[in-house]
């Protein structure tokens, strides 16, 4: 894990909790510099390991850019609650965000690595569909960002208000937490499809 030079009490070296919140979502932001400029994209992402891969189309001018050796940094942040504080200057949020630096390389067995993509994003879906074909393949690049010791940063705020002593309120305002969720509704058919029974994967997805 990196340092954290501000708020040194938000950071978390544990890399269980580094890969339990990896694992929770499915997309962050991709950032890096080309020629000059900056440039952040939202990407789909899914943890292998000690690996993060992403992927997207060979004519990707951001992915094309980072595999050829460029530094970038993947961006993951959750917003857990608002903190309302008894002073607007005291609330906040509570969160947790994580960042992973390094140099991106192109995965050499593509295929394996997006059934892999495939499975941490829906398990079970790559059972369920045919392989991607050549042309897929072809037209496909799969990265991926190692995680180690020192290229990465965790940080949680997990926190109430605080008092209204402390910030120098009226304790007869109220102050609290607005916990924020998200949930994975019931599945909705394409048209197409609205006959058919929900696959296992989908449904276990929904359901678990």
């Amino acid at each position: 894990m990196t340092a954290l030079n501000r708020y040194p009490e938000l950071g978390v070296p544990d890399r269980a909790a580094l890969d339990a919140l990896l694992d929770s979502q499915r997309a962050g932001v991709l950032s890096c510099s080309v020629e000059g400029e900056p440039l952040a994209v939202p990407m789909l992402y899914a943890r292998d390991g000690d690996r993060v891969l992403l992927h997207g189309s060979t004519g990707a001018g951001a992915l094309r850019h980072v595999a050829a050796g460029a530094s970038a940094v993947l961006t993951v942040f959750v917003l857990d609650a608002l903190v309302v504080a008894p002073t607007t200057f005291e609330s906040s949020v509570n969160y947790r965000s994580a960042t992973i630096r390094g140099r991106l390389t192109p995965v050499d067995d593509h295929g394996a690595a997006l059934d892999r993509f495939s499975d941490v994003v829906v398990p079970g879906r790559t059972g369920e569909v045919r392989p991607p074909n050549r042309r897929e393949l072809a037209a496909t690049l799969v990265l991926s960002i190692p995680i180690a010791e020192d290229n990465w940063l965790l940080k949680v705020a997990d926190e109430w208000p605080a008092t209204p002593e402390a910030a120098g309120a009226d304790p007869s305002v109220w102050s609290g937490l607005v916990p924020i969720r998200s949930v994975l509704d019931e599945p909705v058919p394409a048209p197409w499809a609205s006959d058919l029974p929900v696959p296992a994967s989908v449904r276990r997805l929904v359901d678990g």
